[in-house]
């Protein structure tokens, strides 16, 4: 009977909300902090080893803070009313009554305007968590079963309480808003007359109404804005390239055995090729030797002379156009390293002209309009 006339006693809160609600403009602009006082009804059961549905009792709650900002709200919240234990007996189960008061300073969390875009949202859900105190009295009913109940105390307890729990509320206008809570409060053991060697925990349930003391309206006076246009100079480094033709040269020894005149020389040739390839009006001189102190000056100059002519011979047919190549032979008449074996060697010289252009840098400017705000 009480829990339905609770209900009853909300339903006719909620009407008067809904009829504000059909005088009041509905405003979606806030002003923080904002007051509020709000109320709420339902039901709560202490967990125990008795069947929980047989513990269910009224609960009723009122509270007032303040919204900081859109985000962040506290409470000082008081909840109470009857409360239910009960214990098995061999003769039949027992239940007894007690009342309750507990104190709560709660932190609410809007968790939709936290992870939204906007500052206001007709639906809102808040995440509670607090401490506070709670009192119990008017345990007689545990006490006579003292004998059963070794932790029943007689005249009142003082408890501690933490609580955590989530609010899902509707605000239908500036003023009013409606909502649901669930929470969940951990209490002193002794709370319920009974040792468990771990907190009570305590669940609640319940509606409710909010008022909100929202702030009127300022009118706010925009001055309009004035702008300018100057133009900027802005200062940059540019990169110039002036066009310059360079003289290139590169030299390539190809030495031999003793006694030997084939032209076997892959990378010299790959590289006289790149050069070419770099190059225009390129020229290749070819000048082949022998050692002085091998055979005789006849057959060292036959020598030079097979060497020049296979070294032209691999150029060409790597490629060379033969108008570009020139080639001479010395025998052992010049000698031009210091050590004797390195003598017996072609010496290849390509020269050319390339074009490159030189890259420079010069500081330039630009002009540019800009539009800035004076006030």
């Amino acid at each position: 009977m009480r829990i339905k006339n609770l209900c009853a006693a909300c339903l006719v809160v909620l009407g008067i909300a809904a009829t504000a609600n059909a005088q009041t403009e509905n405003e979606k602009t806030v002003t923080y902090p904002q007051l509020f006082f709000g109320l709420q009804g339902g039901a709560q059961t202490t967990f125990t080893n008795f069947n929980n549905w047989k513990l269910i009792t009224p609960t009723a709650s009122f509270s007032f803070g303040s919204f900081f900002t859109p985000v962040i709200g506290a409470r000082l919240h008081f909840n109470g009313l009857w409360n239910k234990g009960g214990y098995n007996r061999a003769i039949g189960d027992y239940k007894y009554d007690y009342k309750y008061l507990t104190s709560n300073l709660d932190l609410m969390v809007n968790l939709v305007t936290l992870f939204g875009k906007k500052n206001y949202y007709p639906l809102n859900v808040y995440l509670i968590g607090g401490i506070g105190l709670n009192y119990a009295w008017d345990n007689d009913d545990a006490y006579d079963h003292r004998d059963k109940l070794l932790l029943a105390y007689e005249k009142n307890q003082f408890s501690h309480n933490a609580r955590v729990g989530a609010q899902l509320d509707y605000n239908i206008n500036k003023h009013f808003s409606v909502n649901l809570e669930v929470a969940a409060n951990s209490l002193n053991d002794r709370y319920n007359s009974k040792l468990s060697n771990k907190d009570d925990w305590q669940l609640t349930a319940q509606i409710g109404v909010a008022y909100k003391f929202a702030a009127k309206k300022k009118k706010v006076v925009v001055e309009p804005e004035v702008w300018e246009t100057r133009q900027d100079t802005i200062w940059y480094d540019d990169a110039v390239f002036t066009p310059k033709v360079e003289d290139g040269k590169a030299t390539w020894n190809v030495f031999y055995k003793i006694r030997e005149s084939d032209f076997e020389a892959d990378e010299q040739l790959k590289a006289i090729g790149e050069f070419l390839k770099d190059h225009r009006e390129c020229k290749v001189d070819i000048k082949s030797y022998a050692d002085v102190q091998t055979g005789n000056p006849k057959i060292n100059m036959e020598y030079s002379k097979q060497r020049c002519e296979k070294a032209v011979k691999a150029l060409t047919d790597a490629g060379v156009p033969a108008s570009s190549i020139t080639s001479s032979y010395y025998g052992d008449t010049v000698q031009p390293f210091a050590e004797n074996d390195k003598n017996r060697v072609s010496i290849i010289v390509a020269t050319g002209l390339k074009d490159v252009n030189i890259k420079t840098m010069e500081k330039k400017f630009r002009t540019k309009e800009v539009r800035y705000r004076v006030k």
